[in-house]
């Protein structure tokens, strides 16, 4: 028996999202799923229709930077997997630094801060979360020291830059040297923890000035502190989809190539007619510009479609951008896992009370 469809119009309303010229339309979504009763309509989840209709797409992916596509899901969903990410997925950044000797214009606290927010090139998933009164040791801490003292290089003379004269005018991150802790030069010998970038600048020394201090990091995630989040930044929008109420031919079609600065329209040459054409949708940013006139308005229709994500995953260098993704599955699967556990939980206990 073929399923019975919802009419194109409330298709159109309940899977796209309308972007008109000075607001938004139809952006509710519809999971009721009694909601299109009156039309004869079953909208109840459907796990086998779910399977069918979901994919993921990798657009483009390098070291640090991921464009993905989620298809089929909802907004809520998608979000889930955003704040995973963002303030879930775990990470090793500098917690706690004893000074020995602070000689630099910079407090101990700021200089602290400053070396929390290095980035470090560590497999978090090697390393237990610490407890507040643990011990440091090889499963719960990697440590770091710092010692940078400004002097004068021999065979300098007085006219060189300061920066041929002395040593350490500028302490890098470069200069956070690694100090095993029990059998961690094992663990990471054929990747030793660094930082990420080596020339974030942690400090200007002048002659007679010392860093002395030795750091510890520790395991923690982005909702703890901004430090320890392994992206700069991960985001979704909605695929874009514009469609042409009427052709749009002749000069038409060259003024409206000329009115997207996006670069979204061509025109496509069938001879006696130039008609404009949508050439790459996924540049289009909903910036209107070619739906601001009443004329332009009349004739384009700009969408987009609620079910269709593009995600845009930026990565501080901790993880491969892949990783993160893969890793916030898990930890969205383990909340999974606890909350069946919690319900079958509740539901002994009143079946019990009763």
């Amino acid at each position: 028996m073929q399923k019975k469809s919802l009419p194109a119009d409330v298709e159109d309303k309940r899977t796209k999202v309308s972007v008109e010229q000075r607001s938004l339309k139809n952006t509710a979504t519809s999971g009721y799923h009694s909601m299109y009763d009156s039309m004869g309509v079953d909208n109840s989840f459907n796990l086998d229709e779910f399977k069918k209709n979901f994919k993921i797409k990798i657009i483009s992916m390098d070291e640090n930077d991921m464009v993905f596509e989620m298809i089929g899901i909802d907004a809520a969903l998608a979000n889930v997997f955003r704040r995973i990410m963002i303030a879930e997925v775990p990470t090793l950044c500098i917690e706690t630094v004893y000074f020995n000797d602070n000689t630099s214009i910079i407090q101990d606290e700021i200089l602290a801060h400053r070396l929390g927010l290095i980035p470090l090139k560590v497999d978090p998933r090697l390393y237990e979360y610490r407890e507040p009164d643990a011990d440091y040791n090889e499963v719960n801490t990697l440590m770091f020291k710092l010692i940078a003292e400004c002097t004068r290089k021999s065979g300098s003379k007085d006219t060189d830059p300061l920066h041929e004269k002395y040593n350490f005018t500028r302490v890098y991150s470069k200069d956070l040297v690694w100090e095993p802790v029990s059998d961690q030069s094992d663990t990471h010998a054929e990747n030793p923890p660094r930082p990420v970038h080596d020339d974030i600048l942690i400090a200007k020394l002048r002659p007679g000035q010392k860093i002395d201090a030795v750091c510890y990091c520790a395991k923690g995630v982005g909702s703890d502190h901004a430090k320890f989040s392994p992206v700069s930044t991960a985001s979704y929008r909605l695929l874009p989809e514009i469609t042409f109420k009427e052709p749009v031919t002749g000069a038409d079609a060259k003024a409206l190539v000329d009115l997207c600065p996006m670069d979204v329209f061509d025109i496509e040459d069938l001879g006696k007619v130039k008609r404009a054409v949508v050439k790459n949708p996924r540049n289009c940013t909903m910036c209107r510009e070619c739906i601001r006139s009443e004329e332009w308005n009349k004739k384009i229709k700009l969408q987009r479609v609620k079910d269709h994500f593009i995600f845009s995953v930026e990565s501080t260098g901790m993880y491969r951008p892949e990783e993160i993704f893969e890793e916030s599955i898990k930890i969205f699967m383990n909340k999974l896992a606890q909350l069946k556990k919690d319900i079958e939980q509740a539901v002994n206990i009143n079946s019990s009370n009763k």
